[in-house]
Parts: C-alpha cells; sequence; structure tokens
C-alpha cells in the first residue's frame, strides 16, 4: 500500500538560523524530524537547569495537525537531557519561533551548540471533540479505578 502524500509546511527561517538546514527526516521509516538548535553561542544548562532553545523556524502547519515536540532518545540516555512538557504542541494557528524547553536532569552542565539536534517533531493529525454533559457514565469493568487499579 502506498504511503499517503506528505503535507507540505511552510517554513520562515529567521535572521539566527542563517545556514542551518531546515528540517529533515534520517532515514526513510523516521517518524520524526530533527529540530536544530539556533543558538548564536554555546549555550551551557546546569544540572536541574532549563532552557529554551530557539529553532530559528517559524512554521504554519496545514488544518487539521499539530506539531508535536519530543525529546530525542540519545540525548535523554548519555546526557539526561529532557524536554518536562513533552511532547510539546504547536498548534496550527500559531505563527512565532519555533522553540524547544530543555531540562538537564543529568550530573554535569549540557552545552547546546549551534545546529545541534536539540528535539525531534512530529507532525499529527488532531482530533476535536465537542463536550456533553451527562448525569452518569456507561459502565465499565474498571470502572473508577485509577493509578495501577488494573494490577499491572
Amino acid at each position: 500500500m502506498p504511503a499517503p502524500p506528505m503535507p507540505a509546511i511552510a517554513v520562515r527561517r529567521l535572521p539566527h538560523a542563517e545556514g542551518l538546514p531546515l528540517p529533515s527526516y534520517a532515514t526513510a521509516g523516521a517518524a520524526g524530524f530533527d529540530l536544530l538548535a539556533a543558538v548564536d553561542a554555546p549555550l551551557e544548562i546546569p544540572p536541574g537547569g532549563r532552557a529554551l532553545v530557539p529553532t530559528g523556524l517559524c512554521i504554519a502547519l496545514p488544518e487539521g495537525y499539530e506539531l508535536q515536540v519530543r525529546p530525542r532518545s540519545g540525548l535523554a540516555l548519555k546526557h539526561g537531557i529532557v524536554l518536562p512538557n513533552s511532547p510539546g504542541t504547536i498548534d496550527e494557528d500559531y505563527r512565532g519561533e519555533v522553540g524547544v524547553i530543555v531540562l538537564n536532569t543529568g550530573f554535569a552542565p549540557f552545552v547546546v551548540e549551534r545546529g545541534m539536534r536539540i528535539a525531534q517533531g512530529v507532525l499529527a493529525p488532531v482530533v476535536r471533540a465537542t463536550w456533553q454533559e451527562v448525569e452518569t457514565l456507561p459502565d465499565t469493568a474498571r470502572g473508577s479505578g485509577g493509578f495501577g487499579s488494573t494490577g499491572h
């Protein structure tokens, strides 16, 4: 079965991203594309510290899509670098610069260098719902049990 057509994302490069490549997929089967740090100088994040890392890109997503900003597993494993609001959501109507909130949970300072692959973006369809207030909900086997109530 052929893959569905790829939606086009309009992108505007800000001056501090000049010379950096546009987002791209590392392999043909990759779900996410790399987001690069558009810092002008190295940015040191101390252990326990966080920073907003600029990408230098503004985007216009197709209607009905969001961009999920997710951590890179290699940075998490090797350096303790996580995205505290993961996945971050870029809405289709946002036109400002895409930024990545980075948290250093590691034991050593982490230096963000210009052009570093700091996060990955995943384009995802959005499903919108309407809310209907009711007096009761349908019963299920689980019921209102939560936080480990299934025994797993």
